[in-house]
């Protein structure tokens, strides 16, 4: 099977209106920059996107949120779009916000084939609303489900033609779980080598969960905030 594409645009080529989406990264960390672009270019809509940050204004998932494709964000933090918070309260974008480690969690057990399980964060707030809650060891938990995904797109440092995967530090972030949840995944890397180029004690996704793979270019890897010493 050969999973090698040209670009992003071949890559997301039967991505349509009302996809659900992962979007691996963290805040501005390890995200696929070529496909958020090309999905922007490509103008489908009313699109599920998991991540765990809504990128800023200008980069990342901001951009899809400017261009108003995105219907709904299940994301853990948020607070670094001013887009973001204006439609939010103008109730033009519908969030699901979901505890940091339950939003893992519920990747990496989609990942595993476990369709659910319980854990006390959120009990006694907004996000155990209508969920299921047992007593262990006489603290409640609520039962949370797994999240899977049409498409996970990710990005990796390396990669090799069979969709081996090499990510760079934190880059890893959520896209090793992201990976193993998508009915569909993407990868775009920095190299893309030949089979056996990639030691096998440092890959991080093994080739089976990834479907197509290409090489990216014209990586800005932005950071959130620079501090220098005054």
């Amino acid at each position: 099977m050969n999973k090698v594409v040209v670009n992003a645009d071949e890559a997301l080529q039967d991505i349509r209106d009302g996809s659900v989406l992962m979007l691996g990264g963290f805040g501005l960390c390890g995200i696929p920059e070529n496909c958020i672009t090309a999905l922007v270019k490509k103008g489908v809509k009313d699109l599920t996107c998991i991540s765990n940050n809504a990128g800023v204004d200008d980069f990342g998932l901001g951009l899809l949120l400017k261009t108003r494709q995105i219907r709904k964000m299940m994301s853990s933090y948020v607070g670094e779009n001013a887009e973001f918070e204006r439609q939010l309260l103008a109730g033009e974008l519908e969030v699901d916000l979901i505890p940091q480690g339950t939003l893992a969690t519920r990747i990496q057990m989609a990942g595993m084939g476990i369709p659910a399980f319980f854990t006390p964060a959120g009990y006694g707030t907004e996000i155990a609303e209508g969920k299921e809650v047992r007593e262990f060891n006489g603290k409640p938990h609520l039962m949370e489900l797994a999240l899977h995904a049409d498409y996970a797109i990710v990005k990796a440092w390396k990669g090799d033609t069979l969709g081996n995967l090499v990510f760079r530090k934190t880059t890893r972030n959520f896209s090793t779980s992201m990976a193993r949840a998508g009915n569909i995944t993407i990868a775009e890397v920095e190299h893309l080598v030949q089979p056996g180029e990639l030691d096998p004690d440092q890959i991080h996704v093994p080739g089976i969960y990834v479907h197509r793979i290409f090489q990216g270019s014209n990586y800005e890897k932005r950071i959130e905030r620079r501090t220098v010493k005054i």
